[in-house]
């Protein structure tokens, strides 16, 4: 099967409950942000300048369960914000599982392999040694680690901890093989420790996903190569969506980056260029959604966005109408669905509601749409449940070839801070790599900060010497 089997008939029985019932709108999938503190500023990314006041106030974990009870969606997604910098993480994944939930840590990774290691120090004993070989063998663990693993004290033992579950992916942020995922999060290194942070977790037994969004540059040809490569990792399946303008991410690019967005993200138009082979890519590769949802990325039809079925609670309370528009925080979810009015937003027959929805077509939008039956046509849930419950896709063979494409940048000197390197120290020879391309060209918006705390100084220093290298 694609999706596991359990997972699989709780979802189809929250929704074949509901049907029967005949209610309005209920909620699929809850996108719970703990916090919006993140380590990493991602370019098409609004949050840190949409709740840029907040950004270190957190949601207690009580509210986050009871926000979890108050909808009752069978899936949460937890995200952010980076969710392992949340204190409570290891008891909201916990107190989630206790409700039946299945969950997705949407993460970028930078925190998992030590999760992992505090996850292998809690349940050590001499049995577990095979894996910590294996881990060393592949230097995904050092030797100071593996012996702290096994000399864990008490408190280690008692700690809570996140452990793989059936119930529970971890979901890795990856845009692209290494110099496009590097540019877009703004920082080199990234990618590799994406892929460590996989290989570990595979070896410990934990069920990955990664999710994709592409933008107006995104090279196609690339994304079926990372595809390839994350499917060598044995990684369990795959969202992709394409990236949109909304306002929060349009500010973001224009105060903090100096660039116009109309050159990053997607029309509708080229949503659907873009993504012209994503039955294909559905055919060779585990990629979580609907085939109906493919269907209508690639242009062959239409659907009505169904946003109240993916509901977002943060600090402000529930957002709405969408994950990505804010025009509102509710006290309660049942409060949303009745004050928000839905047929103001979306894209009907083509023609949008509210100018912000146009080029819409994201996976938290219409996804749904396509398990729901909006916008149904016969055979639809034939074609869904063969989807589903078809083989799954089998991993593609790893091969020297292969990493060689998915490590085209810093690894081999190419990374996107490379130009700046060269004008603070021209004398080290390093080589522009604002593109990974033969030739050159003005990538200069997309250099990279330090660190994702919102402070860019580093990004704008570099900035101001590679201009001033330029008179």
């Amino acid at each position: 099967m694609r999706f596991p089997l359990a997972l699989t008939a709780k979802i189809a029985s929250h929704i074949i409950k509901h049907k029967l019932r005949r209610t309005p709108k209920f909620a699929m999938v809850l996108q719970l942000e703990p916090l919006h503190t993140c380590n990493l500023t991602c370019t098409g990314c609004g949050r840190i300048r949409e709740y840029s006041t907040s950004l270190k106030d957190m949601v207690s974990l009580e509210n986050c369960l009871g926000a979890a009870e108050e909808c009752a969606a069978p899936m949460v997604s937890i995200c952010g914000g980076e969710p392992l910098i949340y204190p409570k993480i290891e008891e909201l994944v916990n107190g989630l599982l206790e409700q039946g939930r299945i969950i997705y840590i949407c993460t970028n990774a930078m925190f998992m392999r030590k999760k992992m290691r505090d996850y292998l120090a809690a349940i050590y004993s001499p049995a577990i040694e095979p894996k910590l070989a294996t881990l060393l063998a592949e230097k995904l663990i050092t030797d100071k680690e593996a012996e702290a693993i096994r000399h864990a004290g008490p408190e280690a033992k008692q700690k809570s901890v996140i452990r793989p579950s059936q119930w529970m992916y971890w979901n890795v942020h990856v845009d692209g093989l290494e110099f496009t995922h590097d540019l877009i999060v703004e920082r080199e290194g990234v990618f590799t420790e994406c892929v460590l942070a996989i290989k570990m977790a595979k070896i410990l037994d934990y069920q990955v996903a990664t999710n994709t969004t592409v933008y107006k540059e995104t090279d196609v040809a690339e994304i079926e190569d990372m595809f390839k490569f994350l499917s060598s990792l044995d990684v369990d399946g795959h969202t992709i969506s394409p990236g949109y303008d909304y306002d929060a991410a349009k500010k973001d690019m224009v105060k903090r980056l100096g660039r116009d967005p109309k050159e990053f993200f997607l029309t509708r138009t080229m949503t659907r260029e873009k993504f012209a082979k994503i039955q294909e890519w559905g055919d060779a590769f585990t990629i979580f959604g609907t085939p109906v949802y493919q269907e209508f990325l690639a242009g062959k039809r239409e659907l009505t966005c169904t946003a109240w079925a993916i509901p977002t609670f943060n600090i402000k309370g529930w957002k709405a109408p969408c994950y990505l528009m804010t025009d509102g925080h509710y006290g309660g979810y049942q409060e949303m669905l009745d004050k928000v009015q839905w047929d103001k937003y979306g894209v009907v027959d083509g023609v949008a509601r509210d100018p912000r929805c146009e080029h819409c077509m994201v996976h938290c939008g219409y996804d749904p749409s396509g398990a729901l039956g909006t916008n149904y046509q016969r055979g639809d849930n034939w074609k869904n449940f063969k989807y589903n419950f078809g083989t799954k896709p089998k991993p593609y063979p790893a091969s020297p070839e292969l990493e060689k494409r998915a490590f085209n940048g810093v690894t081999i000197g190419k990374g996107h801070l490379s130009e700046a390197r060269a004008a603070i120290n021209p004398a080290a020879g390093a080589r522009g790599a604002f593109s990974n391309e033969v030739h050159n060209h003005d990538h200069d918006a997309h250099v990279g900060s330090h660190c994702g705390t919102g402070d860019t100084s580093e990004r704008d220093d570099l900035l101001a010497k590679i201009k001033d290298a330029k008179k």
